[in-house]
């Protein structure tokens, strides 16, 4: 007999994933050549150094990734930087970092078609104008159709990317040993190069260099869904941004190693592809620049129905106008209007900026969410807890602030440009949001459900 009430406790999935399960899945959304679109981008601003830029990235995500895992553990079911910040600190808090997550989400897809264009380029070299429209309007009519890669095919191919990255490197340590030695493959130089090194430059190069990172915080979601996940989703989101940024290292250190000049790249765009032609000739320049194309378009089909998903679900909530964001088709079941909308997105920011600039404003609105996601945990561990002791300073005080501190240092560091773009999307978040709470006067139309079983 059903204990009373027990048929109106909310149904929750069942908790069958591991610790590896949630490392793949987190490797996949990630990919493992998540640095290497951004590869000459960051060479360029820091000037080298990109292989330090990806450390010192490292090191900030590891800071955040602890605190992503001990608010999943606070809010088991939420998983969203948006209900941290909102339930932790205050709900308009939480509105504006929704506000820029978004910003991230609908720049994904944006820098996603720059750069398959240019990649595409090197196939057909059609203008590239054609190959932006001609890619935003892929994405666009494949998520209004609904379809979504499934797991076996991102499993495949993230196999796939992961068999090219190894022939890469026996390729690239065959023309570094032919060129300069087996001595030629150990070398400071990729890390710190007395002559051209400047701690402002590499800072900024740093806050490119993170986009390595984004989607870490992707395994957070998962957490109705895994065995013990007060252990489980805490380790898994730190050793994911371990596991890339070490991967990720070492991929950039070998492109550095082949093409040190950094100011010679043919495009900046596709550096890393003009460093794999260099060191295994046209079949791998084709090689590399067709999986980082699969990679990219990959990437971007699921940065496009992320944002559409996100719109609708603000829109579903009244955040924002509901007729239009909250509109589903009866017949596909996708939010189309938002679909379309990030369509039109794509063209427009793809003809108007530069993949760098695109990668800097998504850093931005990234990067408020992640400071957003320190406090809230210091909030909830240090300020709101009952201990004051060494124990708690070591665990609840020292991780989150020291998260937040390099956090703000990385998304300070990001160029001007992007930081008054990104204050002007901030500073139109915080109007709408003062125009539907009668400037402050009443709360927001936004409810932060409880999530703690």
């Amino acid at each position: 007999m059903s204990a009373p009430g027990e048929s109106l406790r909310t149904p929750r999935l069942r908790r069958v994933l591991t610790l590896w399960d949630l490392l793949f899945y987190g490797i996949i959304v990630i990919q493992p050549t998540a640095p290497l679109p951004s590869f000459g981008v960051v060479a360029i601003v820091a000037h080298g150094h990109v292989a330090t830029t990806i450390l010192i990235g490292m090191f900030a995500m590891v800071l955040t990734a602890v605190s992503y895992g001990r608010m999943a553990n606070a809010h088991p079911n939420a998983g969203s930087a948006y209900t941290y910040v909102g339930r932790e600190i205050h709900p308009n808090a939480g509105f504006l970092t929704g506000w820029s997550i978004a910003m991230d989400y609908l720049l994904t897809p944006t820098i996603g078609t720059i750069w398959c264009s240019k990649a595409a380029m090197n196939i057909l070299p059609l203008p590239f104008p054609v190959w932006v429209i001609l890619f935003a309007t892929l994405f666009t009519a494949i998520n209004l159709r609904g379809i979504q890669t499934t797991a076996r095919t991102n499993t495949f191919l993230t196999v796939a990317m992961l068999a090219v990255l190894i022939a890469f490197f026996v390729t690239a340590t065959a023309y570094i040993v032919r060129l300069s030695g087996v001595g030629g493959l150990f070398s400071l130089k990729p890390f710190y190069d007395p002559a051209t090194f400047s701690w402002r430059l590499v800072s900024t190069g740093t806050s490119v260099a993170v986009l390595t990172y984004m989607g870490f915080d992707s395994i957070s979601t998962l957490s109705e869904d895994v065995v013990n996940p007060r252990r489980n989703v805490l380790l898994a989101t730190v050793l994911l941004c371990v596991i890339t940024g070490v991967l990720g290292g070492i991929e950039v250190y070998a492109g550095q190693l082949i093409w040190p000049d950094y100011r010679t790249f043919p495009d900046p765009d596709t550096a890393f592809v003009s460093a794999a032609g260099r060191a295994g000739g046209p079949v791998m320049f084709q090689l590399i620049n067709f999986t980082l194309l699969v990679a990219t378009v990959g990437s971007s089909l699921g940065g496009q129905l992320g944002a559409g998903r996100l719109l609708y679900a603000m829109g579903r909530d009244g955040a924002i106008p509901r007729r239009f964001f909250g509109y589903l088709d009866p017949v596909r079941n996708t939010p189309r209007y938002n679909i379309l909308l990030t369509g039109v997105i794509c063209v427009a920011g793809a003809l108007a900026m530069s993949y760098e600039a695109g990668a800097e404003l998504l850093n931005f609105g990234a990067f408020v969410a992640f400071m957003g996601v320190n406090l809230a945990s210091f909030s909830r561990y240090y300020l709101r807890g009952k201990s004051r002791g060494l124990r708690s300073i070591m665990l609840n005080l020292l991780p989150p602030l020291l998260g937040f501190i390099v956090c703000f240092y990385i998304w300070w560091s990001l160029r001007t440009p992007a930081k008054v773009a990104g204050f002007l999307w901030l500073g139109a978040g915080t109007f709408y949001c003062a125009v539907k709470t009668d400037f402050f006067r009443r709360p927001l139309p936004v409810v932060f459900e409880s999530t703690e079983e």
